[in-house]
């Protein structure tokens, strides 16, 4: 039953995937996986593989981007259900733990929406398992795989480096486990991690470090705003959804403050979970943590839940809200996702007003990109130019193939790809902007002519969500990239 469960969400996803228009950030990561590299500069390259994987088997569609990273779901599920029953034992356990973590918006919109959080939630559920076979098994061999899955996390996010200090937290932890510290095993293990993860150090290496400095230069301390904290835990009660939510809290609390299951068991979990938790806790003191970068800790946090389900002994109180949060966890988590995907894609629960949705994910591009080829083929322009990432991504997506885009600056965002066309740069160039695009004074002093040549919107049903002006750039007066160096590079 908790297959077929599984199953039957997974194909919702897939029609989810293939009906809602792609995100800028995924658009961005279609155009990585056109041309796999060892890094890029702003993530590891496990998005691009899995889009490449994808795209190979339904072509360069909505769904082909999303198509792997969906299914990824059933091993994902596989690995977290074995982890269960490894540690805590019994199907009921290991099979709340598989279906509360398919009822979580991270993992139903977090794999529909193919982004590096994605892989890494999937690889940090093979984490958890690979450690409950060395708990179960007591042979080294496992270690290896161990390393394995932690060099496909590291592959997937730069957020997979705490699984490190979580690993060696809960070895000093267990008195039982801490022979594992004399044995090569471990070491062997982390061996097989590096190894796995070295093609993004090489990547690195030949590029300045760029990539380790823009993610890892985030964890500096330069200002206090404990304003951040606040959106901590209303965004994880969304993406957890409130009742699997409620269950992971009470689960936690159990398995840190009782005897609700093996000690060793208890610990990993606590370690997986907290080490993370309480960087990105830290981290919020000066900055802003999004919500999906605690996807790491989601398959720890489910079979907290499932603990609190069915190992734990709780008051009559308690007890009612453990049965009411478990009877309808599913249900509700499953009408928050299709509630999301109906307001994404067409805006009607806000009356089509605007939501946190519109800008991200791209509703009413495709028309918008019609309209900007009409306009590109009456002026004759030989490339499109834009001002930032996504919207480049995007043009390069719903624009015919083989048409000339390129982003005007932030150039080692397309370090690994190949320089846009020099005869079609020397032709009447496109520049997709916000209005007023022409008085920006970059444009101004690269371009001896600037014409406004319409002024378009892209809109979702009777929304417009952003106007859009087009300007005929021509005369340039030098390179018309602009190739400064990344402020991570940038002369102090």
């Amino acid at each position: 039953m908790t297959a077929g469960i599984v199953a039957g969400l997974v194909l919702l996803r897939l029609i989810a995937a293939a009906w809602t228009p792609l995100t800028f950030d995924e658009a961005y990561y279609w155009m990585w996986s056109k041309h796999l590299a060892g890094g890029y500069y702003d993530h590891p390259p496990m998005v691009a593989v899995v889009i490449r994987l994808g795209t190979m088997i339904g072509g360069d569609t909505q769904l082909g981007v999303r198509l792997v990273s969906v299914l990824l779901g059933l091993p994902m599920s596989w690995a977290v259900y074995r982890t269960a029953m490894l540690l805590f034992g019994g199907h009921r356990v290991a099979s709340t733990a598989t279906l509360l973590l398919n009822a979580t918006m991270m993992a139903a919109a977090g794999t529909m929406i193919v982004t590096p959080d994605a892989p890494v939630l999937v690889a940090s559920s093979f984490v958890l398992f690979t450690l409950a076979k060395v708990l179960d098994t007591g042979r080294g061999a496992w270690w290896l795989a161990v390393g394995a899955a932690v060099g496909a996390a590291l592959l997937s996010k730069y957020t997979a480096l705490f699984f490190g200090p979580a690993i060696l937290i809960w070895l000093l932890l267990v008195p039982e486990l801490r022979r594992w510290l004399w044995s090569p095993w471990p070491y062997l293990g982390g061996l097989v991690a590096l190894a796995v993860f070295s093609p993004v150090i090489l990547w690195n290496a030949d590029h300045h470090w760029v990539s380790f400095i823009k993610q890892l230069g985030r964890a500096r301390m330069e200002h206090f705003n404990p304003a951040f904290i606040a959106e901590l835990i209303p965004t994880q009660i969304v993406f957890a959804t409130p009742l699997v939510f409620i269950l992971g809290v009470m689960g936690l609390y159990a398995l840190l403050r009782r005897d609700d299951g093996p000690r060793a068991a208890r610990t990993l979990i606590n370690a997986i979970f907290w080490i993370i938790t309480l960087y990105f806790a830290w981290h919020a003191l000066h900055s802003r943590v999004e919500a999906n970068w605690f996807a790491p800790v989601y398959p720890a946090l489910a079979i907290a839940a499932a603990v609190a389900a069915h190992v734990s002994r709780w008051q009559p109180r308690e007890q009612r809200t453990v049965n009411f949060c478990l009877r309808w966890a599913g249900p509700t988590g499953m009408m928050m996702f299709l509630a999301l995907v109906l307001q994404a894609n067409t805006g009607a629960l806000s009356a089509y007003r605007r939501d946190a949705t519109v800008r991200s994910i791209g509703v009413g591009f495709a028309q918008l990109a019609t309209e900007i080829e009409a306009v590109r083929l009456r002026v004759g322009a030989s490339c499109v130019l834009a001002d930032d990432y996504g919207t480049t991504s995007w043009l390069v997506f719903y624009l015919p193939k083989g048409t000339c885009v390129t982003q005007r600056g932030q150039r080692i965002r397309w370090v690994n790809m190949p320089e846009p066309d020099p005869v079609a740069l020397a032709g009447k160039l496109l520049f997709v902007g916000n209005p007023n695009a022409a008085e920006l004074p970059e444009l101004k002093a690269s371009f001896g002519r600037i014409e406004k040549v319409a002024e378009l919107s892209r809109k979702r049903g009777p929304l417009v969500i952003e106007p859009v002006e087009l300007d005929l750039l021509e005369e340039p007066k030098g390179d018309v990239l602009d190739r400064s160096p990344p402020p991570e590079l940038a002369e102090p």
